[in-house]
């Protein structure tokens, strides 16, 4: 029932829905949205989404509203009023406050013939024939038709605004979201041991040289560019295939045109080419030059895998 309602909102939008994104694009003040009840709660989501994504919104409580929290309003804001009914006594309270102080006020109600609908500036009809809970009393479908509602609004204004993904991360710079659009290979590779033999380098010192690292392999470097890759894989590839190996150097046994990555590239880069590749590990150029080794490990750290 809830997905039906929400394929059926294309249906009822009108000219009021662009409208109101413009009068939100255009306006130099913020959005202050308000409800009641469950409204209240979406209205809350609703401004978290449009902050996240360059549009500045704040929650007024309708209740709180007509009990000193419409000292919230300033005189450039655009007000958006949540409410099923349209005619609960909070809303026709408030509602003429908002018209007398001249701010304009967008409507999202199931009721277009309602006390809210009739008074809005531009009314976003968000009707459902039913609730999904069968007494058709809590509110349900009707609550998540306002959520979408509030998201084709953000969405919008979000495009409009030419809003990147660079953008967003500003305003999410904490956890694995913020992580996924802000941190770079050299964030982790530089705080990273840096593993490196010479391509002439006897096999026991190629042995020392990972076991001292922890990283499970080498770069085999030279005139400060990578050649070659020796891995614990290679390692193992070795004893098998030999006895004695003494006398086995770097080159004998490293893997040659290893996966490289570049310093600057996106943590996100690196976790798609180990995955394409089936690989651990990458070494990492800056310049053209060996800088490091960034690991499967460094990005489950980080919560990018």
């Amino acid at each position: 029932m809830e997905s039906q309602a929400i394929a059926n909102l294309s249906a009822l939008l009108d000219t009021n829905f662009s409208d109101a994104v413009t009068c939100i694009f255009n306006s130099k003040g913020r959005v202050i949205i308000t409800g009641i009840g469950k409204s209240a709660i979406i209205a809350t989501k609703i401004v978290a989404t449009l902050n996240s994504t360059g549009t500045p919104a704040v929650f007024m409580h309708a209740a709180d509203a007509i009990h000193g929290d419409l000292g919230l309003i300033l005189k450039e804001d655009v007000v958006i009023c949540i409410s099923k009914s349209g005619n609960t006594p909070e809303i026709k309270v408030l509602v003429p406050l908002i018209k007398r102080a001249k701010n304009k006020m967008i409507a999202i109600t199931g009721n277009r013939d309602s006390f809210l609908g009739k008074n809005s500036d531009y009314l976003l009809n968000t009707f459902v024939e039913k609730e999904a809970c069968p007494n058709n009393l809590a509110p349900t479908t009707s609550t998540t038709a306002q959520l979408v509602m509030g998201d084709a609004l953000a969405v919008c204004l979000l495009e409009l605004r030419g809003f990147t993904s660079n953008d967003f991360a500003k305003y999410h710079p904490g956890g694995a979201l913020g992580k996924k659009l802000y941190l770079r290979v050299s964030d982790m590779s530089d705080v990273n041991e840096k593993p490196q033999v010479n391509p002439n380098t006897n096999i026991k010192e190629v042995i020392i040289e990972i076991s001292e690292k922890m990283l499970g392999v080498t770069a085999v470097v030279e005139n400060n560019q990578v050649v070659g890759i020796i891995t614990d894989g290679d390692l193992r590839r070795m004893l098998t295939k030999s006895n004695d190996f003494s006398h086995f150097t770097a080159k004998d046994i490293m893997g040659a045109n290893p996966k490289c990555i570049d310093a600057n590239a996106m943590a996100v880069d690196a976790k798609e080419l180990m995955e394409s590749n089936g690989i651990t590990q990458l070494l990492v150029e800056k310049n053209g030059q060996y800088a490091g080794v960034v690991h499967i490990h460094d990005l489950i750290k980080e919560g990018i895998i």
